[in-house]
């Protein structure tokens, strides 16, 4: 259900899948989401899971689908995204029977969404004045070939 005031998902909601995220990364949220003490209100989102190759995909359907049949948590919260025109994607064939499609949303109602929370609130968050723009936000990627150096 969409609603203005819904929050952006929390670091531990989402994983951001390229060809190089590995099996131990998709099982690790696959698990959050379906494990007893996932039911706090979290969605869980894999978002690009086109982009993972074979090995992996296979690990994330068997995973998966041998968590929901051994899991009790009736109600889990766990979205995957595609590239609905990635025809050629092993998740988006193993996962075909739960695909939906999502309302459009202009490019204008997703800037105003964002703009309202992604805003650092006054007087906090000094990192943010790192980054010279018109308005602070608290939400910035910074990508590097040598993971957990300092960013």
């Amino acid at each position: 259900r969409h609603t203005k005031m819904a929050p952006l998902p929390s670091y531990d909601e989402v994983l951001v899948c390229t060809p190089n995220t590995e099996e131990e990364e998709v099982e690790l949220l696959v698990r959050r989401a379906l494990f007893p003490g996932s039911q706090d209100q979290k969605i869980y989102c894999l978002l690009g899971a086109d982009r993972l190759v074979y090995k992996v995909s296979k690990q994330l359907e068997s995973r998966f689908f041998h968590l929901v049949h051994s899991s009790s948590i009736p109600n889990y919260r766990f979205i995957i995204f595609c590239n609905a025109k990635a025809h050629n994607s092993y998740v988006i064939t193993a996962f075909d029977a739960y695909k939906m499609t999502f309302p459009c949303y202009s490019k204008t109602e997703i800037q105003t969404y964002l703009k309202m929370h992604l805003k650092v609130p006054s007087g906090t968050a000094p990192v943010a004045q790192a980054f010279e723009e018109p308005y602070q936000q608290n939400v910035k990627f910074v990508f590097s070939e040598r993971a957990g150096m300092g960013k």
